[in-house]
This record gives structure tokens, C-alpha cells and sequence, in this order.
């Protein structure tokens, strides 16, 4: 492995030298607090690809038949660690986490195929796709400083693995130290038309059918969303638009994927999970009320949310959940709480975040993380697996990428994944919008529609057209 210092250049400005050479990924702490948005990752450039489709596992395109009869998620993350721990990597502790590795998403329908659950009418998007990369830019926030990281995968022979990286770290800083345009004034954005899977009247009703659920002691709550699909120009430039909404909309796990046919511009701002060094950490969000430009109003919003019966309930019920879950995979008596329904507030919203954690057992890895936990708990609902099946019943169609993940898997073992929530994907000449809110007993359904509307409005926005000056 080799390390180069990089240049002061910004992500966004390396994302856009790079994307001509295919199947980018760019893990955007577009926000930063003292807390989260340390790092960011870029990579482009994939040396192989894991894809799951319909249930089918595909490996640089040829399909993988499974070796038992596990269900096709769980022999999915099997071939997945063979393959990780076939390009081993001793970490430095001195750089960003994410050091190589393989990066994409897992779409929510992933989680479908973990457990024997119902599937709602097929939208075509893949379950899985992860890119393997030998070389990461990485970008330090706090400490003003970027690398790159060239390991010679999948060279098996160390001299030619040396070479090898060496050739490919030349090659990106020679493309790097080549400015190109930004984009054209307007480019981007569009007006259009959208339409909806459910409408006002819709989403209240399947409001009041989930409400029923609980009151029939079926489960506890559930996340219940509405999905918004437009058709785009053919013109459309898809990296402009998520350059814009990084900027009306910045978080602190968001995320640009290029994975050629189907573009995911993501401004999430809650983490599912991080493991390094066998330490889990997951930041479930429950509870949102938007923002006001007037400080004293703003100030009032965010109290009334702190002191919301219903949201810190919300809010503890996934709590509770995620701790169950990690429970699974983490050493006895090492799930902690350590934050509790917290205020977290960003551009257009205050939301309660809590930060659960974890020590994970020896024996287990990343991989076996995801099978205990996916989807999050905070955009399914408790119990998970009958709030999934309520999920898919009463929305009626695939959620794709979004509350799925997006994030990295090190070839080291460490991982970062995000809740692809506030994320637009665009695939066959259209783009997708939805938003959700999650529902208990209290809910009305007005108001849930609402808050959907306060999260998925910036998103939207990004795809205004500017007025005249």
C-alpha cells in the first residue's frame, strides 16, 4: 500500500475531475460538527463489483449460485466476506478509516432478503451493489488535510502489487491536477411534474390503517412513507443537482454514487452503523420538527421537541430495538446508551438522535452486523419484521435505495454505513423522491404528512430553477 499527500483540493472539485473514469463513490461530510463529519471518501475506478439482483448474486457480472440453502441476503454477506478477506489490509491508524474496500449500498429491499418477507410491486432497482476499490481519497476535516491510498489490488504478486499502485496513485494525481468547468448556470435543475404512489388522501388512510394495526396490538409503530417520481429531461445533469443539494441541504453522511444507469444523490443525516476496532456505534433518528428563520421561534420548536411525549416514545421504542439488535452480535453487557433522544438540528429540521452502542463479539464482523441489523430500526418500526410486512402492504411499492444504506466495507474490517433517507435516485429517465415519518398510537395523520413534507421539501428544492437576477 502506498499513501500520497493530496494537494489542498476540495471533494466536490475531485469528484468532479475524476467521475469520467466510471462507477464513482463519494461518502460527503457535506456538514461537519465537532462531533460527526469527520471524513470523506472518494472513489472511482472499481476493480470488481458485487451486485445482488432480484435474489441473484452477480460477481463482475457472471451469476454466483448459492452453496447452501441460506436465504439469498445471508449468502449474499458469506460471498462477500470471502471476498473482503481475499485483499487483506493492515490498516494505519494515522488516516481516515476507510483505507480500500468495497462501497455502494444495500437497498432496503435487502432486507427481504435476509427474512421470508412479503415484496411490494418491483421498482427494478438492485438489492445490493457494491464497488470494490483499491485506491481512496480520504479528506480529514478537522485536521485540514487529504490522502490518497493506492493498495495494487487485486494484484496477487507483492512486486506487481507494488507497481500497480504506484501507476494507478500517477495516474488519478496527474487527473486531479487538471481543473475542469463547473457547471453550466441552471444545470441541474428542472421544472417537474411529479406524482405520487399515495396523494394526501392516500398516505392519511394508510396513516389511520397502520394506526389500526397498533391499536390491534400487531406492533408498536411503523415507518410509513410516500414516494414522488418524475420524469427528467434528457439533458438532466444528475452530479449538478446533488452539487446544489449539498449545498441547500448539507448532512453529515451523505453520498454521491455513479453506478452508471442509476445515479443516488443522498443528504442523510443519520448514521446507521461504524465498527472499527470491534466498536459498533448506531444513531437512530425519531422525532423531527422543522426550523424557523426567526431564532426565538426556532429555539421554541426545538423545546417543544425536547419536551414531546410522543416523539421521545417514538424515539425510545427504536431505541430499545437497536439495542436488541446489536445484542445479537456484541459481547454480553457491552450495549450502552449514552445518548438519549438528544437534539440534533440541521438546515430545514430539528430531529432527536440517540447513539447506541457496542462491543462486537469475537468471532463476528461486519458482515455479521448487517445480518443482525438491516434495515435500521428507525425507518421500519417495532417489531421490525411485522412493521416490514405492514411497510411493504401499505405503501404498495419498493423503496430502492432509499432507507436502505450507503457506506463502505474496509478490506480491513471496519465499516460506516448511513439511512439512506433524504435521497434521490435516478435510474430509466427518472428521478425519485420519498419521504416518511414514523407511526404510533398518537399520530395524526395530517400532521405526519406534514413533517414528510418539511424533510423531503430541500430535496425539491434542489431541483427548483433559480429565479432571474
Amino acid at each position: 500500500m502506498i499513501v500520497r499527500p493530496l494537494a489542498p483540493i476540495r471533494p466536490v472539485d475531485a469528484a468532479a475531475r475524476l467521475r469520467g473514469l466510471g462507477r464513482l463513490t463519494w461518502l460527503d461530510s457535506a456538514m461537519t460538527t465537532a462531533d460527526l463529519g469527520r471524513y470523506s471518501f472518494l472513489a472511482v475506478d472499481p476493480f470488481a463489483s458485487l451486485t445482488v439482483r432480484d435474489g441473484v448474486l452477480i460477481w463482475n457480472g457472471t451469476p454466483v449460485a448459492p452453496t447452501s440453502d441460506d436465504r439469498p441476503g445471508r449468502h449474499a454477506l458469506a460471498f462477500l466476506r470471502q471476498q473482503l478477506q481475499a485483499f487483506p489490509v493492515e490498516r494505519r491508524t494515522d488516516l481516515p478509516p476507510f483505507q480500500g474496500g468495497a462501497a455502494g449500498y444495500l437497498a432496503y429491499e435487502f432486507g427481504q432478503l435476509l427474512e421470508d418477507l412479503p415484496r411490494a410491486a418491483a421498482t427494478g432497482i438492485a438489492e445490493a451493489a457494491l464497488q470494490f476499490y483499491d485506491l481512496v481519497l480520504s479528506w480529514d476535516h478537522a485536521r485540514g488535510e487529504a490522502w490518497l491510498v493506492s493498495t495494487g489490488w487485486p494484484e496477487r504478486e507483492a512486486t506487481a502489487r507494488q507497481v500497480r499502485a504506484e501507476a494507478r496513485a500517477e495516474a488519478i494525481l496527474s487527473r486531479l491536477a487538471v481543473a475542469v468547468p463547473g457547471p453550466a448556470p441552471g444545470a441541474g435543475t428542472a421544472a417537474l411534474a411529479w406524482r405520487t404512489n399515495l396523494g394526501a388522501a392516500g398516505f392519511e388512510a394508510a396513516v389511520r390503517r397502520t394506526i389500526a394495526h397498533i391499536l390491534a396490538g400487531d406492533i408498536f409503530q411503523a415507518n410509513i412513507a410516500e414516494r414522488h417520481v418524475a420524469a427528467l429531461p434528457d439533458d438532466f445533469d444528475a452530479f449538478a443537482f446533488y452539487c446544489r443539494l449539498r449545498r441547500l441541504n448539507p448532512a453529515p453522511f451523505a453520498a454521491w454514487l455513479d453506478h452508471g444507469p442509476l445515479k443516488v444523490a443522498c443528504s442523510s443525516p443519520e448514521r446507521f452503523l461504524k465498527l472499527v476496532d470491534g466498536h459498533v456505534e448506531t444513531r437512530p433518528i425519531k422525532g423531527t420538527i422543522r426550523r424557523s428563520a426567526d431564532s426565538e421561534d426556532d429555539a421554541r420548536l426545538a423545546a417543544a421537541l425536547l419536551a414531546s411525549d410522543k416523539d421521545r416514545a417514538e424515539n425510545v421504542m427504536i431505541v430499545d430495538l437497536m439495542r436488541s439488535d446489536l445484542s445479537r452480535v456484541c459481547r454480553p453487557h457491552t450495549v450502552a446508551v449514552p445518548v438519549l433522544a438528544g437534539l440534533e438540528s440541521y438546515e430545514t429540521v430539528h430531529h432527536l438522535v440517540s447513539v447506541v452502542t457496542g462491543e462486537l463479539e469475537a468471532g463476528c464482523d461486519g458482515l455479521d452486523l448487517i445480518a443482525a441489523t438491516f434495515p435500521g430500526g428507525s425507518i421500519t418500526g417495532a417489531p421490525k419484521i411485522r412493521a416490514m410486512a405492514i411497510i411493504a402492504e401499505q405503501e404498495g411499492v419498493e423503496r430502492g435505495v432509499y432507507c436502505g444504506a450507503i457506506g463502505y466495507f474496509g478490506f480491513e474490517g471496519s465499516a460506516d454505513f448511513n439511512i439512506a433517507i433524504r435521497t434521490v435516485t435516478f435510474a430509466g429517465g427518472e428521478a425519485v423522491v420519498a419521504a416518511g415519518c414514523g407511526i404510533t398510537a398518537l399520530s395524526d395523520p395530517a400532521a405526519e404528512r406534514r413533517e414528510a413534507a418539511v424533510k423531503a421539501a430541500r430535496l425539491f428544492a434542489a431541483f427548483e430553477p433559480e429565479a432571474p437576477a
